[in-house]
């Protein structure tokens, strides 16, 4: 099924076209600085690692689709509206001309479905150099004028609540899983946790953004349709043919002190529950590619990714593009992957149905971008919060856990709780 917004969007195809340029711009200074203060939480569009990537706003034109077909529905209207667009591109860069932000559901029976979001404005960088595109409708096309920068708007009277399950009830249900992993059947499941968050004023999502890029620099830090958050796992990356993959899998929690940190590194590399987590997901990426490449390339071992609160065993995975995929055909082949899902995977998503007594929405779903060509960059949405459609002053928050047979119960608790820590520290910085 697939829903478009506006009869405008709609009749584009067979009317009249998307009109994008591009020019190059003098360094307007940090990208996530650059949003502009809107009323609308979804109007924003974020992807940006350490001061490189893309920001965008407004909403020339939107697709959202559902169930099974979700992906494909969504990569056929942007290869139609591509097509017929019209794009003066002056940079010629990976994300110039026309691009479309976009965030997928986990599952396919999920009413989130899949959402692109081609903003009005996107600001980008990338080595040294800045530019700006304008997409507008019916020939017009918005300013190219970078907004001034604004002030965001620390969140006030933040609280925390439980989601679907609380705390112990949680454990009990990773117990359950190890229990039926033991008993035969599957191998790994992962298990999403939530929280409910309450504000008392509309929550800026740029607060939000800006605070993410500065404790988790590693970090992708996203936005998408009401989607924010900061994801260390690239879920698949396309340029010019290069497919890559960043597969995390295997996490341990950061004490703060450095030389005890180390220790827990090495303990990491060397345990079998992680190293056996970690394989599963590999492997899952790895097969998933090798169809759409003419060779890809496997490291014999992970090593260990430090990021602010955890340390994660991590694998890039690589490969040389055989055929006409884009990055989003590539995101739909990999998901969804062992890292966000388990093996195998129909087996442990009867499980996370079973156990988790929640619509996931987004989360552990692709996120990123594509520009014209179909290159583009999509995470995993990890470390995240979704906006509540109808009251900006809510939010859901995620995080998630690869169980296994060796997982403890309350361990895995704790690592939840690590997990949860970018989205609440974000929301509360300033309290």
């Amino acid at each position: 099924m697939s829903t478009l917004p506006a009869p405008s969007s709609a009749a584009l195809p067979h009317g009249t076209p998307v009109v994008a340029r591009t020019v190059a711009l003098a360094d307007p200074g940090p990208l996530l600085s650059l949003l502009p203060a809107l009323d609308d939480p979804t109007s924003i569009s974020s992807w940006v690692r350490r001061g490189e990537g893309l920001v965008g706003w407004g909403r020339a034109l939107e697709v959202t689709t559902e169930g099974r077909d979700r992906f494909a529905e969504a990569q056929a209207w942007w290869r139609e509206v591509v097509r017929s667009a019209v794009v003066r591109d002056e940079v010629r860069l990976p994300g110039t001309g026309p691009v479309a932000f976009g965030s997928v559901s986990y599952a396919a029976s999920s009413p989130s479905g899949a959402t692109l979001v081609v903003p009005e404005v996107v600001v980008g960088a990338r080595e040294g150099r800045w530019w700006v595109t304008t997409t507008g409708t019916e020939g017009v096309l918005p300013s190219t004028l970078v907004p001034r920068r604004s002030d965001t708007r620390e969140p006030r009277g933040v609280a925390f609540s439980d989601g679907a399950l609380p705390p112990v009830e949680w454990a009990a249900a990773v117990q359950r899983a190890v229990e039926r992993i033991t008993s035969g059947g599957l191998d790994k499941v992962v298990l999403a946790r939530d929280l409910h968050v309450d504000a008392e004023a509309p929550i800026d999502p740029r607060w939000v953004l800006q605070r993410l890029a500065e404790r988790y620099d590693a970090t992708w830090v996203f936005a998408v349709d009401g989607l924010v958050g900061a994801t260390p796992e690239m879920l698949v990356r396309l340029e010019k043919g290069l497919v890559t993959s960043r597969v995390l899998a295997g996490t341990i929690r950061r004490t703060g002190d450095d030389e005890h940190d180390l220790a827990l590194a090495g303990s990491l590399a060397r345990s079998s529950k992680d190293l056996e987590e970690h394989e599963y997901a590999v492997r899952s990426v790895a097969d998933a590619l090798r169809p759409h490449c003419s060779s890809v390339n496997v490291p014999e071992s992970p090593f260990v990714l430090h990021l602010s609160n955890v340390m994660h065993l991590a694998t890039d995975v690589a490969g040389v593009l055989a055929d006409d995929a884009t990055s989003l055909d590539l995101a739909a082949s990999l998901h969804p992957s062992a890292a966000v899902c388990g093996t195998p995977s129909e087996a442990a998503d009867g499980l996370i149905s079973e156990l988790e007594h929640m619509d996931r929405g987004r989360y552990a779903g692709p996120v990123g971008w594509m520009d014209a060509a179909g290159d583009g960059e999509w995470g995993i949405a990890l470390r995240c919060g979704a906006f509540e459609a109808e009251d900006p002053r809510r939010m859901r928050l995620f995080a998630g856990c690869g169980i296994v047979a060796g997982s403890d119960p309350e361990s895995e608790l704790a690592e939840s709780d690590a997990k949860l820590v970018p989205m609440r520290d974000a929301l509360t910085a300033g309290s």
